[in-house]
This record gives structure tokens, sequence and C-alpha cells, in this order.
């Protein structure tokens, strides 16, 4: 992590699934990934979280879902014996339910064991099945624990009569399946085009064949972010996968992930990574794999 509490994970190293290694250390700082977690509180009586704004005191056996792209930080909690899953965006980008599940479920952030308690003995249940084969190290690890992930989302979505009083809008749907799978599509394009010459708020709408006011609402609705600073959150982080290429400059990086300036390039990434791209290469570089 660097001096801003952001992570280096890199699922080019790590592969689209890892499971995080406990630490004594009880807190950590705000940060925000491309990639999403599910977290099992550990024990103790005193496990604090913070989502986006809002703080979360939480028991031992809750579970956090954390979306890609969302701050979070962990305030003051067990990290010794919680578990931590961590999934590539890659993954859910690859199925339209997942996103899909994404859109809808955004919004919700906590599993209560008190309040859900069906339901999380089932989720447990998977997540222990995903700790034992990642523990295991046996071969095909990462496509059983991705099977299981699968089943994890399919499990929560099964439920969703139960959770929609935990969701806002009811879980997003002031948008049509419709209308998700045009920013889905739009979301595709940008992150295969990122140095197209026009990826304007006003262009993207046009491509989705969307109304440019609907279309701000929709977008901010399916991510959970507005355009602009998922935009550059993408470019970001499109960053950050190409560091691990040594033969590239910074100058170049910055070009491929669609900036037009290195002012702008620097700007931008301190803005989400509390850093300098510089000094986050350096440190990135220096990490070992998980």
């Amino acid at each position: 992590m660097d001096a801003g509490g952001n992570e280096y994970l890199s699922f080019n190293n790590t592969g689209a699934i890892n499971l995080a290694t406990p630490v004594k250390d009880r807190s950590f700082p705000a940060h925000r990934h491309s990639y999403g977690e599910i977290i099992v509180v550990g024990s103790g009586s005193k496990n604090i979280y913070r989502i986006d704004d809002r703080l979360y005191s939480l028991t031992s056996g809750d579970i956090i879902l954390i979306w890609p792209m969302e701050l979070h930080e962990i305030t003051d909690a067990n990290r010794e014996d919680a578990t931590i899953i961590q999934y590539s965006n890659a993954i859910a980008d690859s199925l339209f339910d997942f996103k899909r599940i994404v859109n809808v479920y955004h919004d919700l952030h906590i599993l209560c064991v008190n309040s859900h308690p069906v339901l999380l003995r089932e989720l447990r249940s998977i997540i222990d099945k995903i700790t034992d084969i990642w523990n295991s190290r046996t071969d095909n690890r990462e496509m059983h624990c991705a099977i299981h992930l699968m089943e994890f989302m399919l499990v929560l979505d099964e439920h969703h009569e139960e959770l929609k009083n935990d969701i806002s809008n009811d879980g997003g749907k002031t948008i049509s399946d419709t209308t998700l799978s045009s920013i889905i599509s739009v979301m595709d394009y940008i992150k295969n085009n990122l140095t197209a010459d026009d990826l304007s708020q006003s262009a993207m709408a046009e491509r989705a064949g969307i109304n440019k006011d609907y279309f701000s609402r929709a977008f901010k609705e399916a991510t959970g972010l507005n355009y602009i600073k998922w935009l550059n959150a993408t470019r970001v982080e499109k960053a950050v996968s190409l560091f691990p290429e040594e033969s590239l400059s910074l100058t170049e990086i910055a070009m491929l992930s669609g900036f037009k300036s290195i002012p702008s390039f620097n700007r931008v990434f301190a803005e989400y990574k509390n850093a300098p791209p510089s000094r986050y290469r350096r440190n990135l570089l220096r990490t070992p794999e998980r």
C-alpha cells in the first residue's frame, strides 16, 4: 500500500481471484480499487468499517459487500481472522447477469447475521468453500473459486425479496434491463477504446441511443458514479494495469490510458490514488505477489 492507503493488488499477477492475507493491523485508510471484495467480519466486540460516508459497527460473521470503485476504509476491526475475498472486475464484466447484480445491489453493503440468519449461513457456506479451495492450492483452484463466486451472487439475487428493504430504489429498478444493457455496452466500448478522440458524455449518450440528460442519471444509477468520475477512474485503473510493463514510460502509459497530457494524468491520478503515478509505480513494482 502507498502513503495514502491505496492497495497495489494487481490481477495481472494474482489472477482473477485473491484471498487477502490476514494482518494484525486493525485499520486500513480510505481507498478504492477496480476489484470487488467480499468480507466476513472477524471476531471481537469492535469491528468498525466505513463505506463512502457511512460508518458501520458490525458483529462477527456479518458480511460486507464492497463493489468495484467504492470508497471504503477499515476504521478499527479484527483483520487477523476476517476473511477477505477479492475478485477482478473482469469477472463482473464477463457476464451480463453479473453486471446486472452489481447494478441492482450496489447500494447493499452490509448483510447482518441477526437480520438474515438463514441467508448468511448459506453465503458463509459458499465463502468457506472458496477459502478451503484457495488454501488447498489444488489444480484449477481459481476456476473452482470463480464458480463458487458466481454461486454466491446467484444466492444473493435469489433473496431479492428478502433484501429489497435494504436496497434504495428497489435496487436500481428505475432503469430497465434494456437501458442497463445500453449503459454496459457503452462501458465496454470505453474500456476497449480509451484512446478514442471523443468519449464525451454526449457522444456516449448518442452511442447508447439515450437522451443525454437521462443517460447521465441512468449511468450514475448503474455505476454509483457520475460519468466523468467513472471515466477518470477507469483511466487510472488502466494506467495501474500497465505499470508492470517496465518497457513503457509514464508518458506512454498516460497516452495509452486516454490522458491528453502529463499534467492532467498526474492531477487525476493523485486525486484517485493519493500519490503521484511515479511513486505509486515504484511501490507497486516493489510489492511482492500475494
